[in-house]
């Protein structure tokens, strides 16, 4: 334990040099920025800042990687809640509530919420990875398709806590996401469906285009809609008082259980190989609004909702790192650029790196701490610049995100089919919303359904075509128990609403 804490030490103090402070800081204001805008996110910002890392050193090309991986993945909050346009797909269940408070005049809370519960997610998740990578690691190890598929099944149940007052509807939008996460190759069979003859639909429907057509291109069309009927479309209000700009004690306090909670669950769920941050951000939410004395206020602007969000997703971070670092398995799309960096710059994660580069791991976890603390001076820095930009009439604010979406959505593959699928989900989302059915339901349905049917039928194949395999393996049994006690739950929800109404 002592030389851990002198190890830690010295990875720390190496950390603060000027120049991975200088990269730390440029990474993270690179991350930002790019964040904002839909549709290109972290992942592809460090891969295109990887060729330019070839003539620096390792802990300089890192510290600048790390810096645009925790700024993008806040980045992505600041449109989320200013114009209702996710710019990573984590940031969707940040809409939910982040521009709701918006809409009441609260952009200035949101944001400085969502940066609080960033850098408190981050925080924990680096906390986690220091002193538990291996045991959650080894943890990790053990999921095998079972209990891979008794996971995802139970975050697919937990889909009906976020189907709002209806859960026929939540249902309806959740079979939706399960039947397009169903269109591409299949990946045990090796046969495509539901293409209709569209080569670009082999891979499946890309989740970028997709969410920003729910989420940006719904609410232009609604915009639009007012604007049509002689209204200049909803403004964003200026603030009613001085709180309104900034996250009070009393706020704070309030988040405070759900900043811990989910970031436990977002480090968690990061240490798990491709579940990643959507599906932290959603269960986090989930879990929050379960725990809430007031769930009726989420969706609706609580700023309880957001911070569960935000925290999760952001504690993701440090969870994909433990896989990585330990493994040699990426936990999610970002990290496994962050393998390949690594690896062109000599440094080759996996089991044994605590013993050939133990100096260098520590210095990563100091190097991680440098990017939270520089997140947290430079969101603060930001928050000011976007919101004053959000004070314009939607009139002019919507045509510049409907631009940015489509740029976000052709910058995904370079093809044009991408902003058809964009456009298409926009009309989708828009009559979603007018007959009330929930969107998150259909994302994380999406997210989750592929990575559910191929763990389903491999455990399956192993087992014989034997369904006792999910109840006789104690974490498989353990994640189906869950399930059970949620649909229980639920179903007595349901029923006391049934006699409540008169």
């Amino acid at each position: 334990m002592i030389e851990w804490f002198a190890d830690l030490s010295s990875g720390f103090s190496q950390a603060w040099q000027f120049s991975l402070l200088l990269s730390s800081i440029l990474g993270v204001i690179v991350g930002v920025v790019i964040g904002v805008v839909p549709g290109l996110g972290p992942a592809m910002a460090i891969a295109l800042a990887i060729p330019l890392t070839y003539s620096l050193g390792p802990l300089v090309a890192i510290s600048l990687m790390l810096g645009i991986y925790k700024g993008g993945t806040y980045g992505g909050s600041i449109s989320a809640i200013l114009i209702n346009t996710p710019g990573t797909p984590a940031a969707a269940a940040t809409t939910l509530d982040g521009y709701p408070l918006a809409l009441k005049g609260q952009s200035g809370k949101a944001l400085n919420i969502a940066l609080i519960a960033s850098v408190i997610g981050d925080a924990i998740g680096i906390f986690f990875l220091c002193i538990l990578a291996q045991p959650l690691a080894a943890i990790a190890l053990k999921f095998g398709p079972t209990e891979l598929a008794s996971l995802l099944l139970f975050a697919l149940t937990v889909i009906a806590a976020l189907s709002g007052n209806s859960l026929l509807k939540g249902l309806i939008a959740a079979g939706i996401g399960m039947l397009l996460g169903t269109i591409g190759m299949d990946n045990v069979a090796g046969l495509t469906r539901f293409t209709f003859g569209f080569i670009a639909l082999d891979d499946g429907l890309q989740i970028i285009p997709m969410v920003i057509g729910l989420f940006a291109m719904a609410e232009i069309l609604k915009q639009a809609e007012q604007i049509v009927k002689h209204d200049k479309g909803a403004l964003l209000p200026a603030p009613n008082t001085p709180s309104d700009n900034v996250a009070t004690l009393p706020d704070i306090k309030r988040c405070t259980p759900n900043f811990l909670t989910s970031s436990v669950i977002g480090t968690a769920i990061g240490a798990l190989p491709g579940t990643g941050s959507t599906t932290a951000a959603y269960l986090s939410y989930a879990v929050a609004r379960r725990r809430s004395k007031n769930p009726e206020e989420f969706g609706k602007g609580s700023i309880e909702g957001l911070a569960a969000a935000e925290s999760g997703n952001n504690a993701v971070c440090g969870g994909a790192l433990i896989p990585m670092m330990t493994l040699g398995i990426p936990g999610d799309v970002v990290t496994a650029i962050l393998m390949s960096a690594l690896t062109v710059h000599g440094i080759h994660v996996g089991p044994l790196i605590f013993q050939n580069n133990r100096e260098f791991v520590f210095t990563i976890f100091g190097l991680l701490l440098l990017s939270v603390v520089a997140l947290y001076f430079v969101g603060r820095a930001s928050i000011a610049a976007f919101r004053r930009m959000s004070l314009l009439p939607q009139a002019i604010i919507m045509p510049i995100v409907l631009m940015l979406c489509i740029i976000g959505a052709y910058s995904t593959n370079y093809s044009l089919m991408d902003v058809w699928v964009m456009l298409l989900f926009g009309l989708i989302g828009y009559i979603m919303i007018k007959l009330d059915i929930p969107l998150p339901p259909l994302i994380i349905a999406f997210v989750l359904t592929p990575q559910w049917e191929q763990s389903m039928r491999l455990a399956l194949m192993m087992s014989s075509g034997d369904f006792t395999t999910f109840v006789t393996k104690p974490i498989s049994l353990g994640f189906l128990l869950l399930t059970l006690f949620v649909i229980v739950n639920v179903a007595r929800s349901s029923i006391r609403k049934g006699r409540a109404i008169p």
